[in-house]
């Protein structure tokens, strides 16, 4: 890499796209970027660090530049048709990354659920023990000087991930998503399979997941669960409402006693991994359990607020498997209230392939609501409305508007779970301020 280029990245806004910038310009490049003109819960580490940010145009494109393209952007897109015709490099985003992680000791965290919080434990844990740079997928990113490790979260939607050939993986689960692109669930095995053959050194793998017991590659796989046939198992457990507590065997052998503050069992699943990694390369053992007991999340998971009596919960699941996990958690966390779920699907692919999964998952739910199905640019509509997943429901009361959010207003004292990978958190706005207005009123 040239100290003397700018590296200019189209799209900054995006989740992975500024993770990385902020990785760069902590490594002391001069950085850039462009997007559309709103905002993006992104761009604040992106501002805080001083990093330009501009509204796209083919006239940011100047010479001695190298230009990072996000993969949401066609090669048709101004800025890149731009630097193309003026010669200089243009490198896809997952392309870039792959390239840079072989600088380091790097491990690439994977699954179809739960890879930016298990990015971020891990990133959590081990930068507070060793020189570490990480990359979260919520738009975190760290470069450190000198960094021995590079933990990076790796993404499978349109086999990008194909990209990382890093020193270790961590697999969470194999599980049918993203059906816009993935034929069916064999196809998304076939691309996890293609991913850990890349790997170099080992890879560690959920044990309690069917699919990845399958998992046949050339470097070691290590397994971790709650199942007895895991390398790494958990046992004991004791969730209460401050958190989880676990004891750890490895192959059979009392290892440890950990303790996590966050709840659900794919947090004490997602712990043992960053535990079997940490192990595998020798990373003191009390100062991981120590690191686990002071991680406070990432963005957009499992984060709370109260408002008066009432607790509001914010969360990214979009996929029936997560919304199972997300109140899982909930209910552990306040086992004597109840759960409001509160759903905004995410692309009209996703929602016509698993719509009874997520029938059946919002049903754990004491109450549904749902928000209108989220368009994208890439998807702006499909064969299906809101009113079909409702009809899926059980417990589901309504679709709600922005414009009118009252009725949930009688379950006022309760724990509202929002959930979606959208802009469900217009919806929980709007919910707050008319949750602020009514005690006004009283």
């Amino acid at each position: 890499m040239d100290q003397s280029m700018t590296y200019h990245f189209v799209g900054i806004k995006g989740s992975g796209m500024s993770a990385l910038a902020l990785i760069l310009h902590d490594k002391g490049y001069k950085v850039q970027g462009s997007d559309v003109n709103k905002y993006f819960f992104t761009q604040e580490n992106l501002e805080i660090a001083k990093i330009p940010i501009y509204v796209f145009d083919q006239n940011n494109i100047k010479e001695n530049m190298v230009v990072i393209a996000g993969n949401a952007f066609p090669d048709s897109h101004e800025e890149i048709v731009r630097a193309k015709e003026l010669g200089l490099k243009v490198i896809r985003y997952h392309d870039f990354l792959g390239e840079f992680s072989n600088q380091f000791t790097s491990i690439a965290i994977t699954g179809s659920h739960g890879k930016t919080s298990t990015t971020g434990l891990l990133s959590h844990v081990l930068s507070g023990i060793e020189k570490t740079s990480y990359l979260i997928g919520d738009g975190t990113g760290s470069g450190v000087e000198d960094a021995e490790y590079f933990i990076l979260e790796a993404c499978e939607y349109r086999r990008h991930f194909l990209a990382y050939k890093t020193d270790y993986a961590l697999i969470t689960n194999i599980d049918y998503d993203h059906p816009d692109y993935y034929k069916s669930v064999e196809d998304v095995e076939e691309a996890f399979r293609t991913f850990a053959s890349q790997i170099k050194k080992a890879v560690f793998a959920c044990g309690d997941d069917e699919r990845l017991q399958n998992l046949q590659v050339s470097v070691p796989v290590v397994f971790y669960g709650f199942q007895d046939h895991n390398d790494f198992q958990a046992k004991n457990i004791v969730r209460t409402t401050e958190g989880s507590s676990f004891d750890v065997y490895v192959r059979g052998d009392f290892y440890g006693q950990f303790s996590i503050p966050s709840y659900g069992e794919h947090n004490i699943q997602n712990a043992l991994g960053v535990i079997a990694f940490c192990h595998y390369e020798g990373v003191n053992q009390d100062k991981v359990a120590e690191r686990l007991k002071t991680f406070s999340g990432v963005k957009r998971r499992f984060t709370e607020k109260q408002v008066m009596d009432t607790i509001i919960i914010d969360d990214y699941a979009h996929h029936p498997a997560e919304i199972k996990a997300t109140l899982d958690a909930a209910r552990q966390k306040y086992p004597d209230k109840e759960i409001v779920a509160v759903f905004q699907p995410h692309t009209f692919t996703r929602t016509v392939a698993l719509l009874s999964d997520f029938g059946k998952s919002l049903d754990l739910a004491d109450y549904v609501y749902l928000c209108e199905i989220f368009t994208s640019a890439r998807e702006m509509s499909g064969n299906i409305t809101i009113e079909d997943l409702l009809a899926k429901t059980q417990k589901g009361l309504a679709v709600l508007g922005e414009e009118d959010m009252s009725p949930l207003l009688k379950h006022r004292g309760s724990v509202f779970v929002f959930m979606g990978a959208g802009d469900v958190e217009k919806f929980e706005h709007a919910f707050e301020i008319l949750l602020s207005q009514s005690k006004a009123q009283t």
